[in-house]
């Protein structure tokens, strides 16, 4: 499941690929950005930012977000794509390499000095260079009675954290999802294990969290109705969100949290 580790490392192989290099063709397909051509423009620099990468090329800013289905390939010229074609939806071709963006939940084209229209609501990145975990700490602890799983999730708290993430950094800290955020004593510690926990991970193809990659990856996610790796109890699994278009399933154990 895309996570910020992805995202991270999508940017860092494309811009091994393409960054500092012009580009021969540009192929957008999405209608509001179809007719938006960068043949002959350079891409200046790759980035990510939390789940979001940014592509600057010219005077804009490719903005994509991989969402839950979404990644980019990069081919050698003539090498047969690994996806269907129709599911592409972006198509940067430089003289050495051909990147292709597949189902991508979003891509836009931004002017550069309009980049905080789409990232600006972010929180500290969690695998950024300017991270700042008192603001996480601020930011996390801002709303006391919030759910613990729901702040988590909220990009606006932390950039980087999916799902998974946290699921297990709920197990690891011994907290339920559903406990709010001022019952937890030393909140900090979470963030800590969070940002040392992603970079664990940012360069692995396979992430872990149990530290092994032989056997379970993880403790919790994913493992619903099976033992804890911990203490052997039944794993939970149930909703959590604040409207059921947020809702997402998250997983517990019964015993090691509370």
């Amino acid at each position: 499941m895309p996570e910020g580790d992805t995202v991270y490392r999508t940017a860092k192989n494309l811009r091994a690929a393409i960054e500092g290099a012009v580009l021969t063709r540009c192929d957008i397909r999405v209608p509001k950005f179809a007719t938006v051509d960068l043949t002959g423009e350079r891409v200046d620099e790759v980035l990510s930012r939390g789940k979001h990468l940014l592509m600057r090329v010219g005077d804009v800013s490719i903005h994509t977000h991989l969402k839950m289905e979404g990644s980019w390939h990069l081919y050698r010229h003539g090498t047969r794509w690994r996806r269907p074609a129709h599911s592409a939806r972006i198509v940067l071709e430089t003289t050495d390499w051909v990147a292709v963006g597949y189902s991508l939940g979003i891509t836009e084209v931004v002017d550069r000095d309009d980049e905080h229209t789409v990232v600006g609501h972010l929180g500290p990145d969690l695998l950024g260079d300017d991270w700042n975990a008192d603001e996480a700490l601020r930011r996390l602890t801002a709303d006391p009675d919030r759910a613990v799983g729901l702040a988590l999730l909220d990009q606006r708290v932390l950039a980087g954290l999916g799902n998974v993430y946290r699921g297990e950094l709920c197990f690891l800290r011994g907290v339920l999802p559903t406990r709010p955020v001022g019952t937890i004593e030393h909140p900090e510690k979470i963030i800590a294990l969070a940002h040392r926990l992603i970079h664990a991970n940012k360069d692995r193809v396979e992430r872990t969290t149990t530290g092994t990659l032989r056997g379970a990856t993880d403790w919790v996610y994913g493992r619903a109705g099976k033992p804890c790796l911990r203490c052997g109890t039944t794993i939970l699994e149930g909703r959590l969100g604040e409207t059921e278009l947020q809702e997402r399933e998250t997983f517990w154990c019964p015993r090691c949290q509370t």
